[in-house]
This record gives C-alpha cells, structure tokens and sequence, in this order.
C-alpha cells in the first residue's frame, strides 16, 4: 500500500472520529445575563414580599380589635368575635357596634354606579377606536382619552362636588339629593375609570387577528354584523378582564368617595343619599388624633383588610375569566 492511500484512509478515519464527537453543549455563564436574572429575581422577591407584608400588618392590627373585651349593660366581659361584623346594622367602633353592612353596602353601590357609566361608555369608546376611527383619529383621539387617567383622584371628588352635585340637584331635586351622596361620587369614578375599561378593551379587540373580519366581510356581512358576532366574542376574554379590574379599582378608590360620598355609616338603597364607603371611612377617620390601639383605630385595619380581600378576589376571578375564554390564533 502507497503512502497516499494511508494518509486518505487516516483522514478518513479523522473525519469520522469529528463526526462522533458529541459538541459540548453545557450552559456557558455570562456575567451580564447573570446580573439581569438576579435583578428579576429581586423584583419579583420585592412584590411578593410586599403583598405578604402587607397581610400580615393589616391581620395583626386587626387581631387587636377582635382581642378587645367589653361590659354590657347587664355587667358582663364580652370579647368581640367576627360575628360581631354581621350580626347587627351599627358601625360604632367606639360603641363596641361593628356591623360593617353600612360600610359594605355603599361600598357596593357607589361601584355599581360607576359601572354603569365606565362599562358602556369604555365598551362603545373600545369599539369605535378599534373598527371604526382612522388610523389618524385613533392615534389622536387614544391619548387624549388616556389623559383622564393622569388626573389626580381629588380633583375629581371635587369636580363631583361641585359639578356633579349641582347638576342631580337641578335634575332631580333639592329636597332630593343631598350635598354630599353615593350618585355623584359613583358617576365621577366612572368617568375616572372611563379610560381604563376603553384602553383595554381596545387592546383586546385590535389583537383579533384580521383574518376573522375579512373572512365575514367574504361571507357578506357588515362591519356591525362583524363586530357584534365576530370580534366581540373572539376578544371576550381581555373584555371581561378590563371590566373586573375596572370594578376592582372602583372599590379601592378613597378621594372621591371621602369628598363627595360624605361621612357617616348609612344602610340605605337610595344612592341621593350620603354615606361612608370603605375606603371613605378609611380617608376619614385615620386623623392625626387617633390613639394607637383604640377601637376605632384598629377598625381602620379591620376594613383595609377585608378591601384587600375583595381586591384579591375579584384579580383571582380576572385570571380565571381570562384563561376560561381565552382564544389561541395560529
């Protein structure tokens, strides 16, 4: 055998032994995606060491309360139980009357309210910017819409004070609409919440791809046809999403309802009427006067508390609606 057909075949031999080689795919450490992770990490530790933070203040402050002892008037200790939230219509800390129903209950309406206003009004703006405007007008009219957003929440409660108020009076009545009630308060959030529930929902119906739409305009329908039958249920999902968030920031919000709701506990259904929110008789009562560990101190906690929990709960129901109707486009 010749030296050239020994140095081909080693080279053969060569090739195939490269072949076989398994490449190294171990993870090579870069220092700079290194620093990013970690950071990500932190923030991510951050907000939820906050949340839990956060629970554990507002639950043991309100243990304070539910550890406090009274004598009736028959002379008996009594020590306060959660019961004692449900089972009378009387918000008076100090008085040892800890029905929150009053506080609840106003709660719940100014939020309805608002969402009367905020739901259709985001719903119909969503729909015109997202298959009706220009592109032009949709780029001029989006922001200024998004602006109401930036204004702060106390120019708001007295833009409901001293527009809104007036204007139910001249409509309904003064001997009817007290100067400060639930009405106004609720309209003007749900001015305020206007451009959450329309920036939402507008992302969510431009995300439907445009194939369905050219696909019904094929079949011969019209663009109201389309977007009622087509687009609507197809961007359902982030529709509901925006409308839960919505809620839950109407339950949260303080300025409004502490300057133009009032200030006192009323289990009333007539929305003319004045009466504590939550959040109001949270903005109300935690004054600079009030002694650490009272009765009305510690109430303050008690109905923070319970606010997280519906805020929580209504978020958990957002992310359930959401992967419930949620839609997967190729």
């Amino acid at each position: 055998m010749d030296n050239s057909a020994v140095t081909i075949r080693q080279k053969s031999l060569l090739l195939a032994d490269a072949r076989t080689e398994k490449p190294a795919l171990h993870k090579q450490f870069r220092r700079g995606e290194a620093l990013i992770q970690a950071f990500l990490f932190f923030c991510g530790f951050l907000t939820i060491f906050t949340t839990v933070a956060i629970v554990i203040v507002l639950g043991r402050e309100s243990l304070l309360l539910l550890r406090s002892e009274y004598l009736d008037a028959s002379g008996t200790i009594h020590r306060i139980s959660p019961v004692d939230f449900v089972n009378t219509t009387q918000w008076q800390p100090h008085r040892y009357e800890l029905g929150i129903a009053p506080l609840v209950a106003a709660t719940v309406m100014s939020s309805v309210m608002a969402m009367l206003v905020a739901l259709p009004l985001g719903l119909g703006s969503a729909v015109y910017l997202s298959e009706y405007a220009s592109p032009r007008t949709r780029n001029t009219l989006k922001p200024i819409l998004e602006v109401l957003a930036g204004v702060p929440t106390v120019v708001y409660g007295f833009f409901a004070l001293q527009f809104m108020t007036p204007l139910l009076k001249t409509l309904f009545g003064n001997g009817t609409v007290e100067t400060f009630n639930l009405a106004s308060a609720g309209i003007v959030m749900g001015i305020m919440i206007l451009p959450l529930v329309a920036s939402m929902s507008e992302d969510a119906l431009s995300a439907v791809p445009r194939s369905l739409r050219e696909a019904a305009y094929g079949l011969g329908s019209t663009k109201l046809e389309t977007t009622i039958r087509i687009v609507l249920p197809a961007a359902i999902s982030g529709i509901i999403a925006s409308f839960i968030i919505a809620v839950s920031r109407a339950i949260g919000e303080t300025m409004i309802m502490a300057i133009a709701a009032g200030a006192r506990p009323n289990l009333t259904a007539n929305p003319f009427e004045s009466a504590w929110t939550m959040t109001g008789y949270i903005a109300s009562i935690s004054g600079g006067d009030l002694a650490y560990d009272t009765l009305d101190y510690n109430s303050v906690f008690v109905v923070g508390l319970l606010l997280f929990v519906m805020t929580f709960a209504l978020n958990l129901l957002s992310r359930t609606v959401v992967a419930h109707f949620r839609e997967v486009y190729d």
